[in-house]
């Protein structure tokens, strides 16, 4: 695994960025899509959703899409804009490819109006602060609903099936829009952007205890020790001084 890394000056404080992807052990192909910039704060999570030719075309256009459409348009109506074209890109890419066209989109923007979580799907961003890990994003699944309004019990057989149930995602037919949320920075937190391949396998316990000094290289071999059961990627950011 060939780990990325940035650094960041932004709104006062030196942001570290590392970031690596590995193919999980049960899949002849990684469809998780990475992109960390080196010149902008800035960085993006796709997971493709299945194992076919459209799970690959669909995180690969997301984040190229995504990267280009932030480029030179900043704050929140430029981040749902940014998403809205994502989605038509997406939903483009999926023409003449049989079966689902789809990903997650989940990045960590930075520009002058703030720092900003975007989020669609369920890959996720974390984070620690004060040694209190808290999951920032919301699963945009059935689950997740489920669990919210008592249809079933957690660890359930039926949570467990409506985990794979999206009800947001880049490519969805109704063009959905993310959640946006704009994130304080304060000298000493980390944020952990993963898919679900990382936030499946390490429990919640395991990840506070490993993000204040953990690299992503020594987190994605533990997704492999745990069993690999999907792709996994990570990104950490760390907030300086």
């Amino acid at each position: 695994m060939r780990e990325l890394r940035a650094t960041w000056d932004f709104a006062g404080h030196t942001l570290t960025a590392t970031a690596g992807s590995v193919t999980g052990n049960r899949y002849d192909d990684n469809y998780d899509v990475l992109h960390l910039d080196g010149g902008r704060v800035l960085a993006v999570v796709a997971d493709g959703m299945g194992d076919g030719a459209g799970s690959r075309a669909a995180g690969r256009t997301a984040a190229d899409v995504f990267v280009e459409s932030t480029a030179t348009t900043h704050g929140p109506d430029a981040l749902r804009a940014a998403v809205a074209a994502v989605q038509l890109a997406v939903r483009e890419a999926g023409r003449g490819i049989a079966g689902l066209t789809g990903c997650t989109l989940t990045a960590f923007v930075g520009d002058e109006s703030g720092a900003w979580l975007v989020q669609l799907g369920d890959s996720r961003a974390y984070r620690l602060r004060d040694g209190l890990l808290e999951l920032l994003t919301v699963d945009h699944t059935a689950a997740w609903l489920g669990l919210l309004h008592g249809w079933y019990a957690a660890g359930s057989a039926e949570a467990h099936a409506a985990s794979y149930q999206l009800t947001r995602y880049a490519g969805h037919p109704a063009m959905p829009e993310p959640d946006l949320l704009n994130v304080g920075l304060r000298a000493g937190d980390v944020f952990l952007l993963c898919t679900d391949g990382v936030s499946d396998q390490i429990p919640y316990e395991r990840l506070a205890v490993f993000l204040p000094a953990g690299s992503v290289s020594e987190l994605l071999e533990e997704t492999l020790r745990a069993g690999g059961k999907d792709n996994a990627t990570a990104v950490i950011i760390r907030v300086g001084r």
